[in-house]
């Protein structure tokens, strides 16, 4: 590699900083093409708009499946890396890159195969069912670009490139918001919704070329010469193992929020638009959190490859630390300014003053949903998987939905938001207990840590 990878050694804490600085960018850069595609398609009128609605639910749902194969890779990686074993390292990311684009792929081609049934089963029907068809006929048979550049940054920042990662991931935002009215609007190609997808694919593409180029000029990590059936398989069942639990606790996600939307319809059009829009605003409160926990996970693994687990502790006290007060502070802001900000959203009273009650409550509970996250990295970090799996179903399945269902029994769209809070502090609560745990069990540094299969 050009560069030594920089997590095994220095200070942690201003190593986490600084990655987490350099990745705040790509974690803007993630939102913002959502943003970008939907602000100049919304120019187009209401039945646009509508189409790209229901096209997020189904591009969340391959975005969940691309981004735990990315887990897969990214540990696996960090394993070696950490363990000082290149050679090794080159082969997963061959391996996993191959797989990446072979699953992205195959999922693609189901995709605009069965476009009409598929968008069906989210109530499209009518005439927004052809701009529907327009944008993910592009979508799906490019795919494979947004599988590549999602785990492809992913590896960079396993190897401790994580300034290169995020000014990828930044260029790729920058190129879709200036192909975005190109290709769209009549001054230009005149392509209509469909120009989003193009614009989304081709700045994609861009940056897929721009990581195999750095994987493999920058950091030696191309290995095709003697990839045989005999390497290419056992990587892909270590890749695997990290990535389906991975993938199920990212699918749980959109999953419990779908049935807890349905719970606050119960309540009426003007909770769910009032919590839809207050939800949104949570995205400010995780914004350097979510970037410092791009880089905490290959940071363990890497530690845990390499056998220096005392810095592994110091991690897990650095970041849980960081992310409770730095929410608590979030709490407080929300709490003082929540009436002040809902002005610029709203002009109706009651959806302002639901937007305020949320704002006011859900919160509290911040800190510790951030560190729940955390969690999950330490357990794939250090070499349980499915831990963060199961993490997920407690927090959704466990106590989310009972207690919202709870609360919709008692008739009380305050006491669904008290709901959001309970779980969200329970969990985070029973992630940082068996997290602690795992952590302090952990042998001296240099020592093999040897597990009964």
């Amino acid at each position: 590699m050009k560069k030594k990878a920089n997590y095994l050694s220095g200070t942690i804490g201003k190593t986490m900083f600084k990655t987490a600085l350099s990745m705040l960018p790509g974690t803007i850069a993630v939102s913002g093409y959502n943003l970008a595609d939907t602000y100049f398609v919304s120019m187009l009128g209401t039945l646009p708009l509508a189409a790209m609605g229901f096209t997020f639910p189904v591009i969340m749902i391959l975005g969940c499946i691309f981004h735990g194969l990315g887990v897969g890779v990214m540990a696996t990686v960090a394993h070696a890396v950490g363990g000082e074993k290149r050679a090794k390292a080159a082969r997963l990311v061959t391996s996993g890159m191959i797989l990446v684009a072979a699953v992205s792929a195959i999922l693609g081609l189901i995709g605009f195969f069965s476009m009409d049934w598929t968008f069906r089963q989210f109530g499209a029907s009518g005439e927004v069912c052809e701009p529907i068809g327009e944008y993910m006929n592009i979508w799906y048979l490019g795919c494979v670009t947004g599988a590549v550049t999602m785990v492809g940054n992913s590896l960079l920042v396993a190897v401790g490139d994580s300034k290169l990662a995020g000014f990828f991931m930044m260029l790729g935002l920058v190129l879709n918001v200036l192909l975005d009215p190109l290709f769209i609007f009549s001054w230009g190609m005149n392509m209509g919704i469909a120009g989003a997808a193009l614009a989304t694919i081709i700045s994609q593409f861009t940056g897929a070329c721009l990581i195999v180029w750095a994987l493999g000029k920058r950091h030696k990590l191309w290995r095709f010469r003697s990839l045989t059936t005999r390497i290419v398989f056992p990587a892909w069942r270590q890749i695997v193992r990290f990535a389906v639990p991975s993938m199920l606790g990212m699918i749980l996600m959109p999953a419990g929020n779908g049935v807890i939307t349905r719970i606050v319809a119960s309540f009426g059009d003007t909770a769910v638009a009032a919590t839809a829009a207050a939800g949104r605003l949570e995205v400010i409160a995780f914004m350097f959190p979510m970037s410092l926990g791009i880089g905490l996970m290959p940071m363990i693994a890497q530690n845990y490859g390499g056998k220096l687990y005392s810095r592994i502790l110091r991690c897990r006290k650095i970041a849980m630390s960081f992310a409770f007060y730095y929410e608590i502070f979030m709490a407080v802001v929300y709490f003082i300014a929540a009436p002040y900000i809902v002005r610029f959203f709203t002009d109706d009273a009651r959806v302002a003053e639901i937007m305020t009650a949320y704002l006011r409550i859900v919160p509290w509970g911040f800190g510790l949903l951030e560190i729940h996250r955390y969690c999950g990295f330490f357990f794939t970090g250090c070499n349980y998987p499915h831990g963060s799996a199961w993490l997920a179903a407690l927090r959704i399945v466990v106590l989310l939905v009972p207690l919202s269902l709870l609360a919709l029994a008692f008739g009380s769209l305050n006491g669904l938001f008290i709901a959001r809070l309970a779980a969200d502090l329970l969990a985070g609560f029973i992630g940082w207990a068996l997290v602690v745990r795992m952590t302090s069990n952990l042998p001296a540094d240099g020592e093999m840590i040897l597990r009964k299969r």
